[in-house]
């Protein structure tokens, strides 16, 4: 008997849906506070240029909720993070966990992303970009860090949603290649 209740579940996964979802909620769903502005979400130029913006600014509180406007139900952001013996490791945080800890981070420090470059590649839904970017702690100053965000997107029909944004940095022995720079 225990093997026809497990039918549902596979079933659903099989359909790429979550017993969760199915219930009418997603995993670590947090319902946006507003909805997405049309201007931030009617092109990829458009969300990816949004993202840098809320991100970016001097010292001080970010507009969480437009920065969750821009993220799909279940999204994550990833930070690789180099281990001292050389290896790496994905920290994977929820909106909300970026929130957290980057907003204690922006509320004493100015942080200003810019995107330097762009690849980015295109079936049906799903658009895959690499972002190189460049990291300032005010405008016109050197960048302290560049590197490249991965970043997944899905356009709904109506609007382009951000499902993932994986990043490393550049560092010595590991630069950007020259085909992700201008």
């Amino acid at each position: 008997m225990g093997h026809l209740r497990a039918v549902p579940l596979i079933v659903l996964a099989i359909l790429g849906v979550s017993a969760s979802q199915s219930a009418g909620r997603v995993e670590g769903q947090v319902p946006a506070s507003k909805e997405a502005l049309p201007a931030d979400v009617g092109s990829i130029d458009a969300i990816l240029g949004a993202l840098n913006d809320v991100i970016s600014g001097p010292a001080g509180d970010r507009d969480w909720d437009r920065m969750r406007s821009l993220f799909a139900p279940g999204a994550r952001l990833i930070p690789i993070r180099v281990r001292e013996d050389g290896g790496a490791e994905a920290r994977v945080n929820t909106i909300d966990d970026y929130v957290e800890a980057a907003g204690a981070y922006f509320k004493e420090n100015g942080f200003y992303e810019s995107e330097i470059a762009r690849t980015s590649e295109s079936f049906g839904h799903v658009t895959h970009v690499f972002s190189t970017y460049e990291s300032r702690r005010s405008p016109g100053e050197a960048p302290f860090t560049r590197g490249i965000n991965s970043i997944q997107l899905m356009n709904d029909g109506d609007r382009w949603w951000i499902i993932t944004v994986l990043w490393d940095t550049e560092r010595p022995g590991e630069p950007i290649p020259a085909k992700y720079l201008p």
